[in-house]
């Protein structure tokens, strides 16, 4: 595109004008739009338009080797640069930074002493492997959930029983939730799904509709339930009673159910994409019954909390004690670089974790 005198010298003085203002890198971008945006354009003329960057980033790409002599002159213990530059061209520069900022002094711009690179890659190594173990727990809570579901929901005698608003609280939040519903069904490609799209005029059961719902959607399924004595959240929450302080069983109330599944499924969630779940802050707040509660509160919930919550939402006591004794020995075998306090467990967090 060309453009014309007169539009050409409009745009130099624009240009010169703002460039003496200090902007260091300007983009000039001539096109034809039907509406003028900044310049004048006359009907099927040349408009133009001016975008300037103004913003420098202040931190430069490093490569492997300045990345490893940034661990050097920071004072971390380095045994192999071999190994450190293989490790950081499989995992990264800024994802191995999550292991070892809590040992990085930001006012000295150094590591605390003694910092070794090995123990970073431990700490990374742990933390793939308890994703992994929490990720798989998760699963068997996931799987039995939804079946607890379907079962509670056919009390209606009625396949199709999702779409009937009467046996939800909120119609609004309802017709929401039904829009998610009917959008996460529609992307599925499970034979399943394409089987009542084929033979049942697209009617979609509970029981199939359930299984491709995600978790979150489960969760708002739930919380919006009617309650009250022989009601699907009444027969649901009878798989997920505890103990009062008098010893009696107590069904959870709905927020209370709701807050564990919601918390249960952010922690499946960072599991699912590898984000790092060991030293970090969980932001969801799923309700704590008062015997495992930390006093003082912490700052902020982290793996204890969500732990916790899986707890309460065990698909049976078996698999659940097979998770913690694991999680133990996970801690055992890694009693020299893990932290605790970093996952917010208590000194007697196993008392709390078993059943």
């Amino acid at each position: 595109m060309i453009a014309q005198p007169q539009e050409t010298n409009r745009l130099l003085i624009f240009y010169k004008s703002n460039l003496d203002s200090g902007i260091e890198s300007c983009i000039i971008i001539l096109t034809e739009p039907t509406t003028p945006l900044i310049f004048h354009a006359q009907p099927g003329g040349t408009f133009l338009f001016m975008g300037c960057f103004m913003y420098q980033y202040p931190k430069q790409i490093l490569t492997i080797e300045q990345q490893v002599q940034s661990y050097v002159d920071a004072g971390m213990k380095i045994t192999s640069q071999e190994d450190v530059e293989k490790a950081l061209k499989s995992i990264g520069f800024y994802r191995l930074r999550g292991y070892s900022f809590q040992l990085y002094d930001n006012a000295a711009k150094k590591y605390v002493p003694e910092t070794k690179f090995e123990d970073i890659i431990k700490l990374y190594q742990f933390d793939q492997e308890l994703s992994a173990l929490v990720f798989s727990m998760i699963s068997k809570i996931e799987v039995a959930l939804r079946a607890r579901l379907v079962e509670a929901l056919l009390i209606h005698g009625e396949p199709l029983v999702l779409q009937d608003s009467s046996i939800f609280k909120e119609k609004k939040r309802y017709w929401q939730n039904m829009a998610t519903v009917a959008s996460e069904i529609a992307r599925s490609n499970d034979v399943f799904i394409k089987h009542n799209f084929d033979n049942h005029d697209g009617e979609v059961p509970v029981w199939a509709a359930v299984e491709v719902l995600s978790f979150g959607t489960l969760s708002k399924i739930i919380k919006n339930l009617k309650t009250g004595t022989g009601s699907s959240y009444s027969i649901l929450a009878s798989n997920y009673q505890y103990r009062s302080k008098k010893g009696n069983l107590v069904k959870p109330s709905q927020k209370m159910l709701a807050s564990w599944i919601q918390g249960v499924s952010v922690l499946r969630n960072m599991c699912a994409h590898n984000s790092r779940i060991y030293n970090r802050t969980i932001h969801t707040t799923p309700e704590i019954l008062d015997v495992d509660k930390i006093t003082p509160p912490p700052a902020h919930n982290g793996l204890y909390q969500i732990l916790l919550a899986m707890k309460y939402l065990r698909s049976s006591d078996e698999e659940w004690t097979v998770f913690v004794n694991a999680f133990d020995k996970l801690i055992q075998n890694n009693n020299g670089v893990v932290s605790l306090a970093a996952m917010n467990l208590l000194a007697d967090w196993k008392e709390h974790l078993s059943v």
